[in-house]
């Protein structure tokens, strides 16, 4: 396993500082197949008109989401509106930092982050423009900017997974994870943009000393740091630690490439605790593109029923508009219970970096 233990690369733009991040009810089932079932309701599914009426030409498209994953999905785009796609792919940090630095000369027309709190601190730039209402309506209000110029895509929820030959009592709550019984045994990946916005919502929702002592209590822990959430995963399969903090799906990831009988690990979700944060990635429309019709096409597509779809068949992760089935498996966002937070919130990164630094949760 490659571990992380340099300290990370920082891009500092406009008096904030954005890390380059690299590209989850209680049950603790493993997923058997990723056949589908119904999922909880948010908004109805019909839209007003068709946001891609009249769309043609090309956009760039700043993708924190990797090729690997989202490449079918911009083909499918391109295949049923006819607007191509020059994407640039990147980690959504990375990314937000060179949009702030080129400002209104960026030649992106959408930024596409696979986390609220890039698209938090771009919003907070003035650099988006706003999002036609029949896309806007297609998920509910909790999931998009209370601003109306980035939108939720899908959904993802943090968990510990956890190898139940090493833990066969996994954690329920985050600060079960300070027991001394856990030193050394938990993995987690400091430079993922999930674990940082984690952390945001820790310091939002506690407070920042209660976040700070936390934070002081986890690293004398001495949990281990990887490169990737795939790695944390990893790690907890074949033994090399007892559990580790990734987002949902990257449990049923490993299950569908390798049968659900080639894997140990197991998801814990955490539910009525500030650790099992639902956040999302999603898009927004820079203010700058000389293309509007193509670019807010393109985000409307990501809440159509076949983007939805997509996300639900190809990364596992839960569809934001009612009606589309989510993975079975997958506790409803009731079962859930995840912690009330304006996902706005989510975009004071600088902050968390700092204080993650200061506790040495940047150097490990």
């Amino acid at each position: 396993m490659t571990r992380q233990r340099g300290l990370l690369f920082t891009i500092t733009v406009l008096g904030m500082t954005l890390v380059a991040c690299s590209g989850e009810n209680s049950s603790s089932e493993t997923p058997s197949d990723m056949t589908t079932e119904g999922t909880e309701a948010t908004t109805p599914t019909g839209a007003a008109a068709d946001p891609c009426e009249g769309a043609s030409g090309s956009i760039t498209v700043y993708s924190g989401r990797s090729e690997t994953l989202v490449a079918d999905l911009y083909s499918q785009f391109t295949s049923d509106t006819g607007v191509k796609i020059e994407a640039r792919f990147g980690d959504s940090g990375e990314l937000a930092g060179q949009i702030l630095t080129e400002g209104s000369a960026t030649p992106a027309d959408v930024f596409f982050s696979q986390d609220a709190g890039a698209l938090g601190a771009v919003s907070q730039a003035g650099l988006f423009t706003g999002l036609s209402a029949s896309t806007l309506e297609r998920v509910g209000a909790d999931f998009r900017s209370a601003d109306d110029d980035w939108i939720g895509a899908s959904g993802r929820v943090r968990v510990i997974v956890f190898n139940p030959e090493l833990a066969p009592s996994p954690p329920t709550k985050i600060d079960e994870l300070l027991d001394p019984m856990w030193k050394g045994r938990i993995g987690f990946a400091p430079t993922n943009a999930s674990w940082q916005s984690f952390v945001t919502a820790l310091r939002v929702i506690r407070g920042e000393e209660a976040a700070r002592d936390w934070l002081v209590a986890f690293a004398a822990n001495e949990p281990v740091a990887y490169e990737k959430n795939a790695a944390v995963r990893d790690a907890v399969n074949t033994g090399e630690v007892a559990l580790g903090l990734v987002n949902h799906y990257y449990l049923f990831e490993k299950i569908n490439a390798e049968g659900a009988d080639a894997v140990v690990a197991r998801n814990q979700y955490l539910p009525g605790d500030v650790g099992g944060l639902v956040n999302v990635a999603g898009a927004g429309v820079l203010a700058t593109t000389d293309n509007d019709s193509a670019s807010q096409c393109f985000v409307s597509y990501l809440v159509s029923d076949s983007g939805q779809q997509y996300f639900v068949a190809k990364t596992f992760e839960y569809p934001l508009v009612a009606g589309i089935p989510q993975a079975e498996g997958l506790p409803s966002f009731v079962d859930l219970d995840p912690p009330a937070i304006d996902l706005s919130q989510l975009s004071s990164i600088a902050t968390t970096q700092g204080l993650l630094a200061e506790v040495g949760l940047l150097t490990l």
